[in-house]
């Protein structure tokens, strides 16, 4: 069928339903007299009047009226067919790639996705595990996973996690043989276990605060590691201090294989947040997934 055909087709059905050529035009927004010759076009091709026209009115012939019939279960056809396209064009599908930490992946991604994904077959998450900073752009992610602290200014920020607090952390075996710390000052008499981040660009050295004191304190150790359960091993086997995400170390902490101390300089700190670029337009997957991810004062879960 040409489209001129469906432009006839569509002008009957309007004058029909309206019963007046004025109205249908106002509709359609065209003139009435071009209106006229649209419909008389159509009937001229088909060899058969569909309408008769009378100064107060405009009703379809027998003809007409088999025509409408017919044309109403086309269209209600159409028009079904046309909501399901918008219905797969706003269908929650494709991939999205995440840059993250393992501890924000496994404490606040994954227990998203795994309630999340069997619902969305369409939907395929990526996760990139790193210690370093990625920059998303250059590497095609979709969006990253930092806390909120070192976020870059361009970038739409969503929370994503409670606020996180820093544990330093030993073995009841080592606290046998070393007074506990009272005081940061007091950690330079006390082995230690180093972490190297990427983050950081080498040893993490531990931020400590209380009240207006903030600190920064480079400690000293036998072991160092990139990896925090290497670290907490490490403390568990009485090597020394560590300090990780109060999280990581808490069920160790509540079995007393460790003892948290100095637990009055480790206030609360901003949590993770998803970023991602602010020109980004987002698909429907992306949409929800971000929604999902939203924090709404869920628990930790790592």
């Amino acid at each position: 069928m040409r489209r001129e055909e469906l432009v006839d087709l569509n002008a009957f059905l309007t004058v029909a339903e309206e019963q007046s050529f004025t109205r249908a035009a106002t509709k359609l927004g065209t003139s009435q007299s071009a209106l006229s010759y649209t419909v008389r076009r159509l009937e001229t091709r088909l060899g058969v009047r569909l309408l008769t026209r009378t100064t107060r009115r405009v009703a379809p012939t027998e003809a007409g009226e088999r025509l409408l019939k017919t044309l109403g279960t086309a269209l209600e056809d159409i028009a079904g067919e046309l909501a399901a396209l918008c219905e797969l064009r706003e269908k929650p599908a494709g991939t999205i790639r995440i840059t993250t930490s393992e501890h924000a992946a496994h404490a606040v991604l994954w227990p998203v996705l795994e309630k999340l994904l069997p619902n969305y077959p369409d939907v395929h998450v990526e996760l990139g595990i790193t210690s370093g900073f990625s920059d998303i752009v250059a590497e095609r992610f979709d969006a990253g996973v930092r806390l909120g602290e070192s976020i870059a200014k361009d970038m739409v920020a969503v929370r994503i996690g409670p606020d996180l607090r820093m544990a330093v952390v030993g073995a009841p075996a080592y606290f046998a043989a070393h007074p506990k710390p009272s005081t940061p000052q007091d950690l330079a008499h006390h082995t230690c276990i180093n972490l190297r981040l990427p983050t950081m660009g080498g040893f993490y050295a531990w931020e400590l605060e209380q009240g207006e004191r903030k600190l920064r304190v480079r400690v000293d150790g036998q072991l160092a590691f990139n990896d925090v359960p290497m670290a907490l091993r490490a403390a568990r086997a009485g090597f020394g201090l560590a300090c990780v995400l109060e999280d990581q170390a808490k069920a160790l902490v509540a079995n007393g294989s460790l003892v948290r101390v100095l637990e009055g300089w480790c206030p609360p700190f901003a949590g993770y947040h998803l970023y991602y670029p602010s020109r980004r337009q987002p698909s429907a997957a992306f949409t929800l997934l971000v929604d999902a991810l939203r924090y709404r004062g869920r628990e930790a879960a790592f």
